[in-house]
């Protein structure tokens, strides 16, 4: 069952005096990226939030927030008088205007309060992790529903790719003989007497220069493991990339040898399914 690198997660836990939200956002990205955001207070317990995140989601660019509300009669905090006069004072020389907007202002702007505890309290750190955990579990459900959308596509696509490999297999012996008929054609158009076992040679030569019997077999072998990994219980999309990369060559080696004009109809149409499978790789876990 493959995952999306898409997804989002969000949880609240009341306190007696203060709200705890904790959101999780996620995109696609090749290692695991986490851009968090919490008070300064909080800082302190940022290492062991980042392992727990980067444990449980593995990979993708993931935005980690911690929001507390005070909602009781205590507050954490206190106006730092002094950064606040001084942004008054920038502001009063930039723009005119009465005190108590520029206090507005000044208020809103970094370092405007300081925080009045040096620890996050037991009681409080376990019901961050508390709502991280659910938090986690909802953008890994989000992840999984989106993965099923990811599985159907490519399940469409890779059974598109056998359908044409069928037709390729089925046109290549007409290939093969437009081959052949050329290169006799070719001989009769010099008007000249050839050796007809030389001539047998060199036509076995170029048939072999243009069979794609080995291409053929491995696309098949690629598609099918494809398939099989898609299947499978974990979420492989590396894996799944790398074996989207040997059916590209496979399908590229075909379409440098076929020298006949509806097989390489077929071939870009199978690049063009292969195209749309490797741009939804990049969101897969």
């Amino acid at each position: 069952m493959i995952q999306s690198m898409t997804g989002f997660g969000k949880h609240e836990i009341q306190l007696p005096a203060r709200k705890i939200t904790v959101e999780l956002k996620s995109l696609n990205s090749k290692n695991c990226d986490i851009n968090a955001r919490m008070p300064t207070a909080y800082r302190e317990k940022e290492l062991e939030l980042r392992r727990i995140i980067s444990e449980r989601l593995l990979r993708g660019k993931i935005d980690f927030s911690l929001y507390v509300e005070i909602t009781g009669e205590e507050t954490s905090s206190e106006v730092n008088a002094g950064v606040v006069r001084q942004y008054m004072k920038q502001l009063k020389a930039l723009a005119k205007g009465e005190d108590i907007h520029f206090l507005e202002m000044a208020l809103r702007l970094p370092d405007a309060l300081k925080a009045d505890k040096d620890s996050v309290g037991e009681e409080e750190y376990q019901a961050i992790l508390q709502a991280l955990d659910h938090a986690l579990v909802e953008i890994g459900t989000y992840r999984t529903e989106e993965g099923k959308v990811l599985e159907a596509d490519f399940k469409e696509r890779i059974a598109t790719l056998r359908k044409l490999l069928d037709k390729v297999v089925a046109i290549d012996p007409e290939r093969l003989a437009g081959i052949r008929e050329r290169l006799a054609k070719a001989v009769a158009d010099l008007k000249e007497a050839v050796d007809q076992n030389r001539f047998e040679q060199e036509l076995i030569y170029y048939l072999e220069k243009y069979d794609i019997t080995e291409e053929k077999v491995r696309l098949a072998n690629h598609l099918a493991y494809f398939s099989d990994t898609l299947a499978s219980e974990d979420s492989n999309g590396k894996k799944l990339g790398f074996i989207s990369q040997e059916i590209g060559r496979e399908i590229n080696t075909i379409g440098s040898k076929a020298n006949y004009a509806p097989m390489q109809q077929l071939v870009v149409q199978m690049k063009d399914e292969l195209e749309k499978v490797k741009e939804q790789m990049l969101n897969v876990l």
